[in-house]
């Protein structure tokens, strides 16, 4: 899984940029609201919930927090999340999927239709564009006491297809189809993640080689995680260190 490492690291750089904002928690209680809509306020016997619920504290949400999104949930009536997908072309043949949660189609989809449009890039259909990312489960856990290695193999057996260490964070890879059995697997070892998501990973990359184009890329990234029906987004632009380096200046 070549291009990971620097992958998360993006992630997890862009996800401590989205909490200063706050943006990340109006994201995990639309996440917990409409999980209870869909499913009960008991995350017993609510996967998506108690999912949701794990991330809410791995991003340190306080408790209040979390049981005022539960009751919201548990509501009658009140907004109605919806999620959606949008897939695109920015610039230079860079694709974007973007995920979202809205109670408002109508006003997601133009809002995100403009954003293509303002840096020259165009919106597609749903699905269009799906074929150039793998669908992964991503868990992030600390290692504690364990000792890599083994803890390593034991998640192998239980079905990841990629682990990381970087200082005391593991970070572990599965196919879409297998983020139950690591959900189960990390329960067997007694083991508590801090973030636990579904992420689109591309297969191959695009470069982009002209500064305008990287600076419209860059522009429609600001404008996507400004918008706060935006949950999430991945593209597969490849900045060369030198381009990168330009537009920091």
């Amino acid at each position: 899984m070549s291009g990971h490492s620097k992958w998360s690291t993006i992630k997890r750089k862009k996800g401590a940029a989205d909490a200063k904002r706050g943006k990340i928690f109006t994201r995990i209680i639309k996440d917990i609201t409409m999980s209870v809509k869909m499913g009960g306020a008991d995350p017993e016997g609510n996967p998506r919930l108690r999912l949701a619920i794990s991330n809410a504290k791995g991003a340190n949400m306080p408790k209040d927090n979390i049981a005022r999104a539960i009751a919201k949930g548990a509501e009658t009536g009140g907004a109605d999340y919806q999620s959606v997908r949008y897939e695109g072309y920015g610039v230079g043949g860079v694709a974007v999927l973007i995920e979202a949660s809205t109670d408002n189609i109508n006003r997601t989809v133009s809002n995100v239709r403009s954003y293509f449009t303002k840096v020259g890039g165009s919106l597609g259909t749903t699905g269009s564009l799906e074929f150039m990312f793998d669908h992964r489960g991503v868990f992030e856990l600390p290692i504690g006491a364990h000792d890599p290695d083994e803890l390593t193999m034991e998640l192998i057996d239980g079905g990841a297809l990629d682990v990381e260490v970087e200082d005391d964070v593991m970070t572990v890879y599965t196919e879409f189809e297998s983020f139950g059995d690591m959900q189960k697997k990390l329960e067997e070892l007694k083991l508590e993640a801090t973030s636990a998501t579904i992420e689109w990973f591309p297969q191959t990359m695009t470069a982009v080689t002209d500064m305008d184009n990287a600076k419209k890329m860059m522009k429609l990234i600001d404008l996507l995680e400004e918008d706060d029906d935006v949950n999430d987004f991945y593209h597969n632009m490849e900045l060369s260190e030198e381009l990168a380096e330009a537009l920091d200046n």
